[in-house]
């Protein structure tokens, strides 16, 4: 993967930027999008609330005044105010108009390209099926030596009366054979416990040699441990404990996924030199993943295969034997679990309560 990072901070041409801004706006959308809406209704809002409030509290400052000159200083101020804040939306408009143009331009310099804004993008990993007004922003997409998708997502989650919107970034890389569902939940990024927002069996860990595990938690199907084994060689495990530590890792179907909890599409050159390291990194290692088969469907297929009349009089190809590229039903999903922070919570608050009382 070639990297020129140069677009991410060289002048940009004024007229450009306005021309690729219109180019954007005639390409055809899903529709607005959440933060779109919610800044309309923001400014409706204020129109029809925040003015005639003000212009109420002009009037009425500017009734008290002694002169003339007194009272036009609540408005003069007013009026600064209402310039500020429409000089901030203009900037607003322009750096993101620049960013879009600068992200378009790195696509461009390396090879790949850029699309500013995917509803509900189709794609397998855990992050990616959660709440509402899901949207991934500023993908950048190269197709050699495989197809790679750098990105920003967020997503709403509603409880009650209140929302949370949970933002990440992702990198996602197709694979040649689909693979065991298998996560690395990387330790270097948890807090409180593991940061990803779903959380698997206990059952379901499996531990690697050396020092692999002070990095990863590695979870995988019960029953596919050899084939984790099989997957994650010690040279494969060296390259995630020094390019993807900090990166939560998932595999599923035929895809990979790199989770962070910032942005991965931004103007940082530094962040993309690391990914683009990372993603490089990993690439040159893949290919033996292609040849990975799952033995069960070589059961299955040796099972279908078995002859309900009598012997052939000739020995069929082994070729035949082996099983196609995919994954077992028991293998394609890891198995969920439930969380202990509800049940830690309601503990504290019954202990609370009786300790009060005790008092």
């Amino acid at each position: 993967m070639s990297f020129d990072a140069r677009p991410l901070t060289d002048p940009v041409d004024p007229a450009k930027v306005r021309a690729f801004a219109a180019e954007l706006r005639s390409r055809p959308t899903g529709g607005p999008s959440a933060s779109t809406i919610i800044g309309i209704v923001a400014i409706a809002i204020a129109a029809v609330v925040l003015i005639p409030t003000l212009v109420g509290v002009v009037l009425s400052l500017a009734s008290f005044g002694e002169s003339p000159a007194a009272a036009a200083i609540p408005i003069v101020l007013i009026a600064l105010l209402l310039a500020a804040v429409g000089v901030m939306i203009w900037m607003s408009v322009r750096n993101a108009r620049v960013r879009r143009y600068r992200l378009h331009g790195f696509a461009e310099a390396n090879g790949m390209t850029y699309e500013p804004k995917v509803a509900d993008p189709p794609l397998p990993g855990v992050i990616f099926h959660l709440g509402r007004a899901r949207q991934a922003t500023d993908l950048i997409r190269g197709a050699r030596p495989r197809f790679v998708e750098f990105g920003n997502y967020q997503y709403t989650v509603q409880s009650g009366k209140n929302s949370t919107t949970y933002r990440w970034g992702y990198v996602a890389v197709k694979l040649d054979v689909p693979l065991p569902n298998i996560v690395l939940d990387a330790k270097g990024n948890n807090g409180f416990g593991s940061n990803l927002p779903a959380s698997f069996q206990k059952s379901q860990r499996l531990s690697l040699e050396g020092d692999f595990d002070e990095h990863f938690t590695l979870y995988c199907p019960r029953g596919y441990e050899r084939d984790a084994l099989y997957l994650f060689t010690p040279d494969i495990m060296a390259r995630f404990i020094d390019n993807a530590a900090e990166l939560d890792v998932e595999i599923v179907d035929d895809w990979l996924f790199l989770y962070t909890q910032r942005k991965v599409a931004t103007l940082d050159p530094a962040t993309w030199a690391w990914l683009f390291g990372t993603v490089g990194a990993l690439l040159t290692k893949f290919d033996q993943w292609a040849r990975w088969r799952d033995e069960r469907l070589a059961a299955e297929t040796a099972a279908t295969a078995l002859p309900s009349t009598p012997a052939l009089p000739f020995s069929p190809p082994a070729g035949m034997l082996i099983p196609p590229p995919g994954v077992a039903p028991q293998g394609r999903r890891l198995k969920r679990g439930g969380t202990w922070i509800p049940v830690i919570v309601l503990f504290a608050i019954v202990g609370f309560w009786i300790l009060s009382r005790l008092n």
